[in-house]
């Protein structure tokens, strides 16, 4: 496992915001439009962590499966790659990557208990079947280094213990976004203690001065993370099915 980030997979694979919105010729034939394209994956990491308290995973797990899911569809289309077991799958195979396994009768247990929609509903064999897809389109590449360390040694520094619960938080909600795929995450760890900053009214300005980080960069990913707050309040059932059946996906039998 690379133990530097520079060094890292991950910070080789960061990419423009342009190529993660970019929606597969495949998907994009049936109607999907940018903005489904969002909601759907919105949806999806939402789903990862209600399987995720049903499972009892650590958040790390969670965090990790998420990216898997946002990085896969960078590279594979919705059509081919069924979202509603991507999904699962995903936290499947962070559960292992992150040495916190979860056994994959418990997850089909788990999504049949939660899941009413038939269609959500997948055999241990189906699980296993994509689990296979999933690591040769992230090309075997499971490293995944996330802002969660970066925000503990920050806010000790800046004397901010007290802001954990509320900057931890945001760092949660990072992961409804793409941001993971394209910033480096000490980058988002210093935008949400950016914004706590603000919010609790504490003067940062010295000590942002002191890291000698690009500020104007922690500005923009900080409004990234306000504007996601002020647009994406909701992620309303009937639009992610609407969007879903644009795919036209096959029924599970």
């Amino acid at each position: 496992m690379a133990a530097n980030f520079w060094t890292s997979t991950h910070y080789k694979q960061l990419l423009d915001p342009e190529e993660v919105d970019a929606v597969h010729p495949l998907d994009k034939e049936k109607g999907i439009t940018t903005e489904d394209f969002k909601l759907i994956k919105f949806h999806l990491a939402n789903y990862i962590w209600k399987l995720a308290q049903s499972v009892k995973v650590r958040q790390r797990v969670v965090a990790t499966a998420i990216t898997y899911m946002r990085r896969v569809y960078t590279r594979k289309s919705m059509s081919e790659y069924d979202p509603r077991l991507v999904a699962p799958t995903c936290l499947y195979l962070a559960s292992k990557a992150e040495e916190s396994m979860v056994q994959a009768k418990l997850l089909v247990f788990c999504i049949r208990k939660q899941c009413a929609d038939d269609k959500y509903r997948f055999e241990i064999k189906d699980i296993l079947e994509m689990e296979m897809r999933i690591l040769e389109a992230l090309n075997y590449y499971l490293v995944v280094f996330h802002p969660y360390r970066s925000l503990s040694q920050f806010l000790q520094d800046a004397g901010m213990e007290d802001m954990t619960q509320f900057t931890w938080g945001l760092l949660n909600d990072t992961y409804k976004m793409d941001l993971i795929l394209v910033h480096p995450p000490h980058l988002i760890a210093l935008a949400s203690i950016y914004i706590a900053s603000v919010y609790k009214d504490r003067d940062t300005t010295a000590w942002f001065e002191e890291l000698r980080v690009d500020i104007n960069a922690v500005k923009n990913i900080a409004m990234e993370i306000l504007d996601f707050y002020e647009n994406n309040k909701m992620c309303p059932e009937e639009k992610v099915a609407a969007c879903l059946n644009k795919l036209a996906l096959k029924p599970q039998i």
